[in-house]
């Protein structure tokens, strides 16, 4: 701009430019006809007719600058809004975060209404049943549910990620979730075979290891399998489930032994007939036999395991690691 500026004033400025100091003090008033000062209005002109070219930038800097604040807000503003909802609890128990696995039926959602009764920020995972999810929700403030198949790594992946970014952390996992089958072995397919064990032994294996690394940067964590009686004792026509459950306790014990150093617990519940929808085969008269059966002479609750399930996930259970708890009446000692 300059250069331009100067070839022009050196054009027209410079011959008339030589009269003014010859013509002394009448060539200033004869300065007002100036084309100095007509240069410039003409550079003023120049300058407007090349304007939107100058303008424009202005305009490209102003559209960037609003355009700038969204792009930046936008990620931001989820992330406090779940930072000033976890630190609202008083009481350092509910701070804590539950995952649950299997959540929306039987002993998962006993489990989960049992652990928010205790303070607990509550999320289940459920696989088909929206319709159950959705009610507790309803029923338990601030409860999260979301769609998981645990036999999937991939599902569990993004369930998992889910849950970390509505509830900040995991401090314990439940895994709850599994199915039952009855079936004499030589009956069994192998299709029915890995379907047992993806659900009730991979499930917890693909849980465990997306919720441990977090524990272990912390340096704190309750890990909880749900296993049975029958993978304590084996149960006949039910080998593919028994054989499961029974994974499940071992990889309770090696866990335990393996992030006990790293201040995380892990242990089993075993529970033995529980009036869940898992009961719905047995018939009327098999159950009055199981009650006969029990030592205390009733089938159990899913109240009972999930109460157990809170003592274990608290502070109050920090030495106990490893083992595996009965809740069978009896039935298995």
């Amino acid at each position: 701009m300059y250069e331009d500026e100067f070839e022009l004033t050196f054009q027209v400025p410079e011959e008339e430019s030589a009269p003014e100091p010859l013509a002394a003090p009448a060539a200033k008033p004869a300065a007002p006809v100036e084309p100095v000062a007509d240069e410039p209005t003409r550079i003023m002109t120049l300058g407007k007719t090349a304007a939107p070219a100058v303008d424009e930038p202005t305009r490209v800097i102003t559209l960037e600058k609003p355009a700038e604040p969204p792009a930046v807000e936008l990620p931001e503003e989820p992330a406090p809004e779940p930072v000033k909802e976890r630190p609202a609890p008083a009481a350092p128990a509910t701070a804590r975060r539950v995952l649950i696995s299997g959540g929306d039926r039987g002993i998962g959602a006993a489990a989960a209404r049992a652990f928010a009764a205790a303070g607990y920020q509550v999320a289940v995972l459920y696989h088909q049943n929206a319709a159950a999810a959705a009610a507790l929700e309803q029923q338990l403030p601030g409860c999260i549910a979301i769609q998981c198949d645990v036999a999937s790594r991939a599902s569990c992946e993004l369930a998992f990620h889910a849950v970390e970014q509505a509830m900040g952390r995991v401090d314990v996992l439940v895994c709850n979730a599994g199915i039952a089958q009855q079936k004499l072995f030589t009956d069994i397919t192998p299709e029915e075979w890995q379907r047992m064990l993806d659900v009730n032994l991979s499930g917890a294996f693909y849980l465990c290891q997306l919720a441990l690394p977090g524990m272990i940067r912390r340096k704190q964590g309750r890990i909880l399998t749900v296993s049975s009686m029958w993978g304590q004792t084996g149960g006949s026509c039910e080998v593919h489930y028994s054989a499961a459950k029974a994974g499940l306790i071992g990889l309770t014990k090696a866990l335990a032994k393996e992030e006990g150093p790293s201040g995380i617990t892990v242990n089993c519940v075993a529970p033995g007939v529980i009036e869940t929808d898992m009961m719905a085969a047995f018939t009327a008269e098999d159950k009055a036999a199981l009650a006969e059966e029990t030592p205390v002479g009733r089938l159990g609750t899913p109240e009972e395991v999930a109460k157990l399930l809170v003592f274990l996930a608290g502070e109050d259970a920090g030495y106990i690691t490893g083992q595996v708890f009965g809740v069978n009446g009896g039935l298995v000692i």
